[in-house]
């Protein structure tokens, strides 16, 4: 990794203006990077630096930096001092917040370095395939990796949920984080990188015939429908967040994120607008019995949209968030609904819409009259809260599916902040608990017949689909790169297998043991997703 530009001693300002217009240009020139780096990627990539360029173009934040400057400060160290100063509020303020202080401090480095004229922060290039060993990585560095380059990533901080395992797990990169000590490791030392079992291996022989590694990507329409060693069925669908994450052969999509239409804005998208992409999207998956399920918008906690005007809280994961903030502003709510029904009406596929955040039977009932009232006839709900698992037997009662969400559930679940890399034992998708309340949802759907899928960073884990499916998850979906692992792994079990695996999975105290009881039962399962 490239290290921040260090900062210098103090100068004297002998032109306020001048050292205005250098602290502006740099952080604009920051912004723009970042804007320039969301173009070329899609999805939760997208998503994540183009709230970065919208926190370096924070009109407060240059107020700050303007102020200390007429205090007579230089423009690196004023920009330094306004970064500092926003990142201490966010640590002040906890929870999402306070992970978010350290995308600030990434900002600053780089704002800093084009202030000085240093070489910006990032990753190297040495010319050959290559680990990348850090601390940790900045999401703008994440985001832009060369599959073809960056063979692993190994991180010292970090944790299964953190921007840089899920970026990575996007991209098709194995990354292990967590790695106390890693980055002691000297720079050209050979090292193997088990993704599936989560070790790092230091000192090995290089291979003798010393050739790069390339990967290659399986076409998803070579691979077939997906169902296990004796035929049990099992849906693999995708998690998109735009049209750039189709890929085709794909069997449909099983989350489809409508944040992208929202993020950045200081107004709400029109119900033509909205028509417009969603239409575009579904047309992407043509033909009858191609499901594309879409999630309303999930805003709050860590995805603040300022036109919403929800208001400040001292903990937003508890807050106003997901379906909850319908609750202030209901026509954002149901001019969406409109626009998925009118261009569902024009689409080839089959649409199904679900609700992000639903704790109680009213919420799913009212949620589900009001989205039928526009004409959509495939209704559901995220499992994210315990609440909700526990009650999914009622939800069924007025929705047509479940899809759980294990990031935020086990979060939930663990009172656990998933932006926490201190805690990644509690934030493990295997711990047992959470499978147990997995296991509710799937089996509150089988007794009606109607489909419980699993929509979180656990379906990309190979092993841990086995258990979801034993479970009785009827469907999957995850990133593109991460099918054809899990469909390999399903496809070499009997459904008996997988049951005898969630079964030995859920008799035990921790992840732990749970993955250890489950690779006895004659399959290796896999690390923590990272």
């Amino acid at each position: 990794m490239t290290a921040p530009a260090p900062l210098p001693p103090p100068h004297q300002v002998v032109d306020p203006a001048a050292e205005l217009a250098s602290a502006r240009q740099a952080v604009s020139a920051v912004a723009a990077d970042l804007t320039l780096r969301a173009g070329r990627v899609a999805g939760e990539a997208k998503e994540i630096l183009e709230a970065l360029a919208m926190m370096a173009a924070d009109p407060t934040l240059g107020a700050d930096i303007e102020e200390r400057i007429a205090s007579g400060a230089d423009a690196a160290h004023a920009v330094t001092e306004a970064f500092d100063a926003q990142a201490d509020l966010l640590r002040d303020a906890g929870g999402y917040f306070a992970e978010r202080a350290a995308d600030l401090e990434d900002l600053r480095d780089r704002a800093v370095a084009t202030v000085l004229g240093r070489p910006i922060p990032g990753i190297p290039d040495p010319g050959h395939p290559f680990v990348l060993v850090a601390a940790d990585l900045a999401p703008a560095d994440t985001a832009n990796l060369n599959p073809e380059q960056v063979l692993a990533i190994v991180t010292e901080r970090g944790g299964p949920t953190s921007h840089t395992a899920i970026l990575a797990r996007g991209l098709g990169i194995p990354a292990i984080v967590a790695v106390a000590g890693v980055t002691e490791v000297g720079d050209g030392t050979v090292v193997a990188v088990d993704g599936t079992a989560g070790t790092v291996t230091v000192g090995v022989e290089p291979a003798a015939d010393n050739a790069p590694r390339v990967r290659t990507q399986t076409n998803l329409a070579d691979l077939g429908p997906c169902h296990t060693k004796d035929g049990h069925p099992v849906s693999l669908y995708l998690n998109i967040g735009s049209i750039k994450d189709v890929r085709p052969g794909a069997q449909g999509v099983g989350l489809l994120r409508t944040e992208f239409l929202f993020l950045g804005r200081k107004d709400a998208p029109s119900v033509a607008e909205q028509h417009a992409a969603y239409l575009e999207l579904f047309n992407a998956f043509p033909g009858p019995g191609t499901r594309v399920v879409i999630r309303t918008l999930d805003a709050g906690a860590d995805k603040p949209l300022p036109f919403l005007g929800l208001p400040d809280e001292e903990n937003p994961a508890l807050g106003v968030r997901g379906l909850r903030t319908a609750r202030l502003r209901p026509e954002v709510l149901d001019d969406q609904l409109a626009a998925i029904a009118s261009a569902a009406a024009e689409a080839t596929c089959e649409v199904w819409v679900m609700a992000p955040m639903v704790a109680t039977p009213t919420e799913a009932a009212e949620f589900a009259a009001q989205a039928r009232a526009h004409g959509l006839h495939h209704v559901g709900a995220m499992i994210e809260i315990p609440a909700a698992a526990l009650r999914a037997s009622r939800l069924l009662r007025h929705l047509d599916f479940l899809s759980i969400g294990t990031n935020d559930l086990g979060q939930y679940t663990m009172a656990t902040d998933r932006q926490d890399g201190r805690l990644p034992d509690l934030l493990d998708p295997w711990q047992p608990a959470l499978l147990e309340l997995i296991a509710l949802a799937a089996e509150a759907g089988r007794a009606v017949g109607k489909p419980v899928g699993v929509c979180g960073e656990a379906a990309a884990d190979p092993g841990l689909a086995a258990v979801l499916v034993g479970l009785g998850v009827t469907s999957l979906s995850m990133t593109a790169a991460a099918v054809p692992a899990v469909h390999a792994s399903l496809s070499a079990r009997t459904l008996t297998e997988c049951r005898d695996l969630a079964q030995r999975a859920r008799d035990v105290d921790d992840p732990a043991e749970a993955r250890k009881h489950a690779a006895s039962a004659g399959s290796a399962a896999p690390a923590p997703p990272s």
